[in-house]
């Protein structure tokens, strides 16, 4: 162990001392194990991950239901969820770590690192793609999830879609967009992303059980995801390992590591603060209109009942995830679900208004 991962385990082992000490309401203990285990009942729900961290310090990081349902296996605080689009905020994090090197602009072309692309791709700008304003599409429908698409391949279809409309006037959710920024870390670092990722955020926040999605690897404390098929709970639909690699949200994590994240968010550990305040204003259109998804890069911002909220919602192979950052109350809840089309970031919203009220 080296001296630095030792520093990183000792700080984190203090953060979590206070997990037990800082001290709760019960009333509000209860009633939030009572309202997630009725909304676990509701949406039918297998297993769900709660994180309640205020004040940098865990307050609630608890299992409810099964990780697994054909072993019985429960959910615990280490279970280890797919993240789906939750994940997209280290793409965007791992692109502005390359920006403040100067090895990426923001305001680039993206024809000066896609060399072969499309005419129109000189007229789409690295910003637009982290914003979702760049015109990019998302996956066609009939989209072979089935097969081990290389990098290339991936980039060519990509390349192959005419723009949806003129870049920077207007917002539209792309995975597509996100896929080839994950393409564009590669080209400009040499790395695959998520070997990036491993390195420059992962391993120096001591977030282990964070990682690339890899089915064959034996990954301790997985968890299984789900679906509903005519009421019947099915498990999740196959996908090819290259599908399961890609930059718009295919990752493993728990939330005690997200509990880390979270922490290091409120930091300059990974990135200046004018770049997380970038990261964290909505990104405005060419006619000076903020975008209409209220998107910064790789993050939602919002108001709730006047709290702003930075935060972002996940959905891949049968599994729901959601991360909502109160920043101002210093209070960030996740809701991690194995089911898909469930609703955690209703749970989570309503989580944080209980806790919110609970002053």
């Amino acid at each position: 162990m080296s001296l630095r991962h030792f520093f990183a385990c000792v700080v984190f082992l203090i953060f979590f001392v206070h997990f037990s000490a800082h001290a709760q309401n019960p009333a509000t203990t209860a009633a939030v194990s009572e309202y997630v285990k009725a909304e676990m009942q509701r949406q039918h729900i297998p297993g769900l991950s709660l994180l309640v961290v205020k004040d940098s310090k865990i307050i609630r990081a608890e299992g409810f239901g099964l990780a697994n349902v054909e072993l019985q296996v429960s959910v615990k605080p280490e279970t280890i969820f797919q993240s789906g689009s939750v994940g997209k905020q280290f793409t965007a994090t791992a692109v502005m770590m390359l920006v403040e090197e100067g090895k990426i602009g923001l305001d680039d072309p993206l024809t000066k690192y896609f060399t072969d692309a499309p005419a129109s791709w000189k007229d789409v700008t690295v910003r637009e793609l982290l914003s979702h304003t760049a015109g990019f599409g998302d996956y066609p429908k009939d989209f072979d999830l089935r097969k081990d698409w290389t990098e290339d391949e991936e980039l060519k279809l990509i390349e192959s879609i005419p723009l949806a409309y003129p870049p920077g006037t207007k917002w539209e959710y792309s995975n597509f967009g996100y896929v080839t920024l994950g393409i564009l870390i590669h080209r400009v670092t040499g790395e695959f992303y998520g070997d990036f990722l491993q390195q420059r955020i992962f391993q120096p926040l001591g977030m282990q059980s964070t990682r690339i999605i890899s089915e064959a690897d034996i990954v301790p404390n997985r968890s299984a995801g789900y679906r509903l098929v005519n009421g019947k709970l099915k498990n999740q639909e196959w996908v090819s390992p290259v599908v399961n690699t890609t930059a718009d949200g295919s990752l493993y994590f728990s939330i005690l590591d997200l509990a880390k994240w979270d922490v290091a968010l409120y930091t300059e550990k990974l990135l200046k603060r004018s770049s997380l305040d970038l990261m964290w204003t909505p990104v405005k259109l060419k006619n000076g209109q903020p975008n209409q998804g209220d998107y910064g890069f790789g993050w939602v911002i919002e108001q709730r009942a006047g709290h702003r909220c930075i935060n972002h919602d996940g959905s891949w192979q049968g599994f729901e995830t959601a991360i909502a950052r109160y920043v101002d109350d210093q209070l960030t809840v996740v809701a991690l679900a194995n089911l898909a089309d469930s609703e955690p970031g209703k749970i989570a919203r309503h989580v944080a208004e209980m806790y919110l009220a609970d002053k």
